[in-house]
């Protein structure tokens, strides 16, 4: 049983002031794997106070070394890095490989990323030669609260903690507390790293409880927060308390347009890409469309490719998908599979209960629908596990149409070898991403939702900007 009963509070290790435990539940077996300390509404207060004093020194410290101590902090994060893997792996049930590879991969793939754009982010820069003394200056929005998902971990911890740090920002962080491990592994590494008392602090604890104190905290200037819908919208209206900024990436259901010209690999690519992370992913291509001249086609090529994925245990090696993260999202696939048999459509593949021989553990069977329409509960709502819903269509116009026809707008997705096509649907598309023929986003690209999904953007130099104000300076005089 690993023990954390410490918070990260003013560069130091501290026992919690309202701690009470909680156990970390390994998803694979069911059974407990760690016990952390929750924290309340004396620790946010205390962690807090240690960012606001720590910001005015942060803030001014020069940019190139805010820089260089990220660069310190990568490094001991790619010789940690499968520390972090094997800690998101036991905690939140991505297979060891994988979460090895592409879990722990992302965090210092995204930190390499703000590198670069930071050593190439102007933050003080002329107006124009029209104003030869004026000046925009690109400044620290200040103490920041950030309060990440258990599903990518290191994906959003990284997105949030190492740009607002670049930005000049202090900031708390607040994991989700089904899967804190990874987060204290990494508080271990930005103290490695040297950064300065107070301008990273670590508070576990639930929503409810932290997550409520440090949204509508009085000292805190921005919140940025990755998870539901619901907890946006409830974040958001106790952050308009106090007028702070608040940052959101929300929700998706993901539509994936197939088109009758779409390549052979197609079916299977968009397949497996809702497999993955067990279909715990916010952007994954959950409502396929297909041309109905290939629907036949499409449903059985789709059945046989999710009929050949492997669930299994999250430490077993190899390529398969693990179980989901706990009790209740179990619970809620399971009756969101079942709403959709109700509704009138047609399991192809999976459905109900866990895989063959797995009777422990959050297990969940590949599932594809088939004859799904788009006003059913299953094409509109978020499951959050690994099924997919296949939606016919029969004109371009009706598919963009259906795409759109969602609270959500996430990321979309186009297969289509016509590439004229593929380029005007994904300007008609409600999305803040849009991916055509599995190509993924480039280094540095944004990552960020329209709707319900959220508002801001994270990754490269829209991430840095996101934790910054802009201060117009009238009168400037060069030495």
């Amino acid at each position: 049983m690993i023990e954390k009963r410490q918070f990260y509070i003013n560069g130091a290790w501290v026992n919690p002031i309202e701690g009470k435990d909680h156990n970390v539940i390994d998803p694979s077996t069911e059974e407990a794997c760690a016990v952390i300390s929750m924290g309340g509404a004396a620790d946010v207060d205390a962690a807090v106070a240690a960012a606001k004093a720590a910001f005015p020194a942060w803030m001014n410290t020069p940019v190139e070394e805010r820089i260089a101590l990220v660069e310190t902090f990568l490094e001991i994060y790619q010789r940690r890095s499968d520390e972090m893997g094997a800690a998101i792996s036991l905690e939140m049930g991505a297979p060891i490989d994988m979460a090895k590879a592409s879990q722990a991969g992302a965090g210092s793939y995204h930190a390499a990323n703000f590198i670069k754009a930071a050593k190439n982010f102007d933050f003080f820069k002329p107006l124009g030669a029209h104003a030869p003394n004026d000046r925009i200056a690109m400044e620290a929005v200040g103490v920041c609260a950030l309060i990440t998902p258990w599903n990518w971990p290191m994906n959003q911890v990284v997105l949030k903690v190492i740009a607002a740090a670049i930005a000049g920002c202090t900031m708390v962080l607040k994991p989700s507390e089904e899967s804190p491990l990874n987060a204290m592994l990494f508080a271990e590494f930005m103290d490695e790293a040297g950064f300065p008392a107070g301008v990273f602090n670590l508070v576990n604890g639930d929503g409810v409880g932290v997550g409520t104190a440090l949204t509508g905290h009085k000292d805190v200037d921005m919140v940025s927060f990755t998870g539901s819908t619901r907890a946006g919208i409830a974040i958001s209206q106790n952050a308009a308390l106090t007028l702070k900024r608040v940052h959101l990436e929300l929700g998706g259901k993901g539509a994936n347009l197939l088109f009758a010209d779409a390549d052979e690999k197609a079916v299977k690519r968009s397949v497996r890409r809702m497999m993955e992370n067990s279909g715990q992913s916010c952007n994954a291509p959950s409502r396929m469309m297909v041309e109905r001249s290939i629907y036949d086609r499409v449903v059985d090529e789709a059945a046989e490719v999710a009929g050949s994925i492997k669930v299994a245990s999250a430490h077993e090696a190899g390529n398969h998908i693990g179980p989901v993260v706990n009790e209740a999202q179990w619970n809620k696939i399971q009756g969101l599979i079942q709403q959709g048999i109700d509704e009138g459509a047609r399991v192809v593949a999976g459905g109900l209960g866990r895989p063959e021989g797995l009777n422990k553990g959050f297990f969940v069977r590949p599932t594809i629908f088939a004859d799904v329409t788009n006003d059913m509960t299953i094409a509109q709502e978020e499951i959050f596990g690994p099924v997919m819903a296949i939606i016919p269509f029969d004109t371009e116009e009706g598919a963009v149409e259906m795409a759109n026809d969602t609270v959500y707008g996430l990321t979309n997705y186009i297969q289509t070898q016509d590439g004229e096509r593929a380029n005007r649907i994904s300007r008609q598309l409600r999305s803040g991403m849009v991916e055509i023929n599995g190509k993924s986003r480039g280094a540095g690209a944004p990552f960020g939702g329209m709707k319900q999904s959220g508002n801001g953007r994270e990754g490269g130099s829209w991430g840095i900007e996101d934790f910054l104000e802009v201060k117009s300076i009238a009168g400037w005089t060069e030495a």
